[in-house]
């Protein structure tokens, strides 16, 4: 089974997904940071891909993917890294990244390296939905890689309706109009209670301006789980002991 259809069947709410980059704050970091993650009891593991053009990424995880790419970070140390941690690692890992990036390195090579490494699914932004429905869902099927699609506020009904049929992960709602990285949470209400009374079929997690237990337990207070990204690069920014931070961060916000 699929680590994130697993997770997902064990636990329908109160479900935490943190975001790092990869290659931050060193290009070796990665391995620590998703093992610390995972044995602080983090349920979901998004690791983001580091992109030149981040266009869904506010101001903290574009300077990340900055410093990422100067360590230098690329998809194929990536996947030797991941490939490092697969057997001792429990939680999924997700990979966030953009399209232009998966059809450079090869759509198929790419989901074989992912499914060689343990990756559970994927999170590509700006990937054409009807593009993927059309041309790419029997490939990542194929190599059992879950796929998570974005809602907006602006994105309209019918189109959510088509998302949720299609997923086959969870969909991430964001949770106002923004790109990542505001320090607070400005959750879109009227919005997140719409999704809440949609129907979807498949789970949803909140993404978006999470940064603390508080932003943590209203996120999930509409949804299955919520995401943070920008506020846990915030720490291992500041942080001089990797792994005592991510513990004390992570405990500060379920513990």
């Amino acid at each position: 089974m699929n680590k994130l259809t697993h997770v997902f069947e064990q636990k329908a709410k109160n479900i935490l997904t943190i975001y790092a980059t990869a290659g931050y704050p060193n290009l070796n970091d990665t391995p620590k940071v998703i093992q610390a993650l995972d044995q602080n009891n983090v349920d979901i593991i998004e690791v983001g891909i580091p992109y030149s053009d981040p266009l869904a990424d506010g101001p903290t995880i574009q300077a990340t993917s900055e410093r990422a790419l100067v360590n230098g970070m690329k998809l194929d140390v990536l996947f030797e890294q991941l490939n490092a941690v697969k057997d001792t690692v429990k939680a999924p890992i997700l990979l966030m990244g953009y399209y232009n990036q998966v059809i450079k390195y090869g759509l198929e090579k790419f989901l074989i390296k992912c499914q060689q490494t343990g990756v559970s699914g994927l999170i590509l932004p700006d990937m054409p939905f009807e593009i993927y429905r059309l041309q790419h869902q029997s490939l990542f099927e194929k190599h059992n890689q879950k796929v998570v699609f974005l809602v907006t506020p602006q994105t309209s009904d019918e189109r959510i309706r088509a998302i949720d049929e299609v997923t086959n992960g969870f969909i991430y709602v964001v949770s106002n109009s923004s790109t990542t990285g505001d320090q607070n949470a400005n959750f879109d209400e009227k919005f997140l209670k719409k999704i809440n009374n949609f129907g979807l079929k498949n789970p949803f997690q909140i993404g978006f301006g999470i940064s603390d237990k508080n932003d943590f337990e209203k996120a999930t207070s509409y949804a299955n789980g919520a995401i943070i990204g920008s506020a846990f690069l915030r720490v291992l920014e500041e942080s001089t002991d990797i792994e005592q931070s991510i513990k004390t961060y992570i405990d500060s916000i379920i513990g």
